[in-house]
C-alpha cells in the first residue's frame, strides 16, 4: 500500500471500490477514537469491523479487555512472592546453620580416631591384658542406595561375605537363592535399617551391624569400600585377658579371680552413652564390670579427629586434616599377681578336700589398705564377654547355683560369726564397760527365762578375760559385754551400733571396684518397721557373737582386721596403686585414703591384738603356730540355714609385732572356720614369707 493508500486507509476514505478490494481488512471511521473521555476516564475499548475481501457478509468480532481485572492477578503474585521470601529467609536465616551443617556434611565428615586403652599391669609391672584388633561392620543409612532393590542388594552381598554363604548365581536352585535372601546377616540389617527414618538426621549416625569380624572378610569389604556406599569398616579395640584363660608364661594356671577384678569390656549401651558423654559413640566400647568399669575414663585415653571429604555417595576422597589421640592411663596394681595364682590354687584345693564350691580369700596390707589378691570362687573366663558370649553360654552362667558372676569379695553379705569379736571387744574396752583384767565365768551359756543362749563348749571356758575370750571364742563373755546380764551394765544396742559403724560395717567402703555390698546392721527401729517385732536381750546377744540379722561382707571384715592390726586407722581399700602414661612412666601415684582414726585408743587395740595373738598360741587357730613368722587372728563359724552347714571364717595378719599383710578367708558351708578357713590362710601365709 502506497503513501496516498495508507493515508485515505486510515482517514477512512474507500470511495474507490476498486481500492478497497484490494486490501484485505478496512476499519469504519468514528467507530473508535483513541484519547476519548466517557464518565471522567479513558475510554479504552475498541470495536474493529473486519470484512474479507470479496465477501459481502459482515462479521463482528467484539473484544474487550480492563484494567480491573489485573487486580486479582497482583494480588496473587505478591502473596507468591511473600511466601517465597518468608520460606528463604527462614532456609537462610532461621535454620541456616542447620542445613549449611548438613550440606556440609555431605562433603566433609568427621570421623573419631579411637585412642589407644590403656594396659593393666599387677605391682611387678606384669600385664594383665592385652589390645587386639576387632573389626567393626556399620552402616551409614543417608549413604545407602535410595532405591530398595539396589539397597537390598547391597546387603544381600553383605551378608555372603559376613555369613561366608556362596555366590549364587541367577541358574543356582530356588533353595540357594532363598539362603542369601534370607541370611542372618541379611536379616539383622534390614531389621536394624528398619527402625531407622533413611532421610532423618538420624540416618546420619553410624549404625553398629556386628563387630569381632573375621580379619579376612574385614580385609575383603575394606578393599571394596569405595564401591560400597553407606558401608563402614572400622578398627576398634577389643580386650584379651590373658592370665583368665591361658596364662602369658605359658603355666596351666587358670586365674580365672582376676576376672572379678579385671573386669571386661563391650559395646556400649544408649544409657553408658548419655553418662560418659561426647567422648563416645554408639559403635565404641566400654568397660562394664571390674576395673574396665571403674577406672573407665582413665583408660579410654582421649579421641582424635579425622576430617574427610567424601563425594555424594559417601565415599572417601581425601583426609582433609587430623588431630591424634590421646592414649589412656595405664594401671598398676596392687595386686601381686603370683600371690594371686598361689591362693587362687591353695583355695580351689582346699574347696575339692572339703567338697564345696563358693570361696572368697582377701589379702590387704594394712598400713595402706592396698590389696594385695582378691579371689572369688567360683569364677570365669571373662573373654567370653570380651568376646561377644552367646545367649547359651550366659543362660549357663545365670542358671549356676554358684552364681561365678558375683564377686563374693566385696559383694557377697553374710554372718560375721565369731569375727566380729575383736569390734565388740575393743568397743567394750573404750567405753570402760571392761578393762583388759574383768573377768566373767563361764559355765556353757546363759539363762534368761526360757531362753538359753549357748557357749560352744560344753560346760564353759571357765574364768575368762577379754584375751582369754578372744582366744577361745567365749560366747559368754560377749553376751555380757554385749547385752549385759542381771546386775551387769553392757554396751546395749546403741553403742554396739555406732562401733560397728565406725570400724566400718554397715556401710560401704569404698574401693576402686564397682559393685560393692554395705552389709548390714540392725537396729531397734529397724525390726519394729520391718518384723513388726520387738527388741529382745537376745536380739542383742546374737549380734554381739555376730549372729541373727548383722550381715558383713569378706572386705569389711579384712578392712576391720586392718584397723586393729595397725593401731586403730581405717584406710579406704583400693586396688589401684598408680596411673602411669602410655611409656609407663608414673603420671599419679594413689595416696592411701583414710576413712578415720583413733576412734579407739591405742592401748585398748593392743590388748585385743594380744588376744588374737592368744588364738594362734594357745586357741582355735594353733595350725599357724608353725609359720616362719608370728601370726594373730580370730577364727569364725557363722549359722545362717537350719538345714545347710555353717560358713567357715579366718581373720588374721602376720607378722604379730609389724604386720604387714592382713588375710581373710571365708568359705561357704564349709563348717567350722578352724578346720577350712585356717589351713587356707596358713598355706598362703607360707607362701608369702617364704617368697615375698
Amino acid at each position: 500500500m502506497n503513501k496516498l493508500k495508507r493515508k485515505r486507509f486510515f482517514q477512512g476514505d474507500f470511495s474507490t471500490p476498486s481500492e478497497a478490494s484490494v486490501d484485505p481488512f478496512v476499519i469504519k471511521e468514528g467507530d473508535f477514537k483513541f484519547g476519548q473521555l466517557k464518565d471522567n476516564s479513558y475510554y479504552t475499548d475498541w470495536i474493529e469491523h473486519s470484512f474479507l475481501s470479496g465477501n459481502q457478509q459482515k462479521e463482528i468480532v467484539g473484544r474487550t479487555f480492563s484494567l480491573k481485572r489485573l487486580l486479582p492477578i497482583k494480588i496473587f503474585i505478591a502473596v507468591f512472592i511473600l511466601v517465597l521470601a518468608s520460606r528463604t529467609a527462614w532456609l537462610q536465616v532461621a535454620r541456616g546453620a542447620h542445613y549449611s551443617g548438613l550440606a556440609e556434611g555431605n562433603r566433609l565428615r568427621i570421623e573419631n580416631i579411637e585412642p589407644k586403652r590403656g594396659i593393666i599391669y599387677d605391682a611387678n609391672n606384669t600385664p594383665l591384658v592385652r589390645n587386639t584388633a576387632n573389626f567393626v561392620l556399620s552402616l551409614r543409612p543417608i549413604d545407602l542406595p535410595s532405591n530398595e532393590l539396589e539397597r537390598d542388594e547391597l546387603l544381600r552381598y553383605l551378608s555372603r561375605v559376613m555369613d561366608g554363604l556362596p555366590e549364587v548365581s541367577a541358574n543356582s536352585s530356588d533353595a540357594a537363592l532363598n539362603l542369601v535372601v534370607d541370611g542372618p546377616s541379611f536379616k539383622l540389617m534390614k531389621d536394624a535399617l528398619s527402625k531407622v527414618k533413611l532421610r532423618s538426621l538420624e540416618a546420619y549416625q553410624p549404625l553398629f551391624i556386628r563387630d569381632s569380624i573375621d580379619y579376612d572378610k574385614a580385609m575383603r569389604l575394606l578393599l571394596e569400600r569405595n564401591v560400597l556406599p553407606g558401608v563402614i569398616i572400622e578398627t576398634k579395640i577389643k580386650r584379651e585377658y590373658a592370665y583368665t584363660a591361658t596364662p602369658l608364661d605359658g603355666s596351666s594356671a587358670d586365674l580365672s579371680s582376676l576376672a572379678h577384678i579385671l573386669g571386661y569390656t563391650g559395646k556400649i549401651t544408649e544409657e553408658a552413652l548419655q553418662r560418659l558423654g561426647p567422648q563416645y559413640s554408639l559403635i565404641d566400647y566400654v568397660g562394664k564390670t571390674g576395673l574396665e568399669y571403674s577406672w573407665e575414663n582413665e583408660l579410654k585415653g582421649l579421641n582424635g579427629s579425622r576430617n574427610i571429604e567424601v563425594d555424594a555417595l559417601g565415599r572417601r576422597k581425601q583426609i582433609v586434616s587430623e588431630e591424634d589421640p590421646v592414649a589412656g592411663y595405664n594401671l598398676r596394681l596392687s595386686i601381686d599377681i603370683d600371690l594371686q595364682r598361689q591362693a587362687e590354687i591353695i583355695t580351689k584345693d582346699w574347696l575339692v578336700k572339703t567338697n564345696t564350691a563358693r570361696a572368697s580369700v582377701i589379702v590387704m596390707n594394712p598400713s595402706n589398705g592396698q590389696i594385695i589378691s582378691l579371689i572369688s570362687l567360683p569364677a570365669y573366663d571373662n573373654n567370653l564377654f570380651a568376646q561377644g558370649i552367646s545367649q547359651n553360654d550366659y543362660d549357663k552362667f545365670l542358671n549356676d547355683e554358684n552364681h561365678p558372676l558375683f564377686n563374693r569379695s566385696i559383694s557377697g553379705e553374710i554372718p560375721s560369726g565369731s569375727t566380729i569379736k575383736p569390734v565388740i571387744a575393743a568397743a567394750a574396752l573404750q567405753e570402760g564397760v571392761i578393762t583388759e583384767n574383768t573377768s566373767f565365768l563361764s559355765t556353757g551359756g546363759l539363762s534368761i527365762g526360757q531362753w538359753f543362749f549357748p557357749d560352744w563348749k560344753a560346760g564353759g571356758h571357765g574364768a575368762t578375760n577379754v584375751r582369754k575370750a578372744l582366744a577361745e571364742s567365749v560366747n559368754t563373755f560377749f553376751y555380757y559385754i554385749g547385752g549385759g546380764y542381771k546386775d551387769f551394765i553392757g554396751l546395749g544396742l546403741d553403742r554396739l551400733v555406732k562401733y560397728m559403724h565406725l570400724f566400718g560395717l554397715g556401710e560401704k567402703s569404698g574401693i576402686d571396684l564397682p559393685g560393692e555390698s554395705s552389709g548390714f546392721v540392725p537396729t531397734k527401729e529397724w525390726k519394729e518397721e520391718t518384723k513388726d517385732e520387738t527388741w529382745y536381750i537376745g536380739d542383742t546377744y546374737h549380734i554381739s557373737i555376730g549372729q541373727g540379722d548383722i550381715l558383713t561382707t569378706p572386705l569389711q571384715v579384712a578392712n576391720f582386721t586392718a584397723t586393729v592390726a595397725n593401731g586403730g586407722t581405717l584406710y579406704r581399700p583400693t586396688v589401684v596403686s598408680a596411673l602411669l602414661d602410655e611409656h609407663n612412666n608414673l603420671a599419679r601415684a594413689i595416696s592411701p585414703s583414710i576413712i578415720r582414726q583413733d576412734f579407739v585408743d591405742s592401748y585398748n587395740l593392743q590388748v585385743v591384738r594380744e588376744g588374737m595373738r592368744q588364738t594362734v598360741t594357745s586357741g582355735s587357730a594353733r595350725s599357724l603356730s608353725i609359720l616362719p613368722v608370728t601370726s594373730a587372728g580370730k577364727t569364725g563359724t557363722a549359722q545362717w540355714s537350719s538345714k545347710k552347714a555353717n560358713h567357715a571364717w579366718f581373720t588374721g595378719f602376720a607378722p604379730y609385732e609389724n604386720p604387714e599383710i592382713v588375710v581373710t578367708v571365708l568359705v561357704e558351708e564349709g563348717v567350722e572356720g578352724s578346720a577350712v578357713a585356717v589351713p587356707i590362710a596358713k598355706e598362703i601365709m607360707q607362701w608369702y614369707f617364704a617368697n615375698r
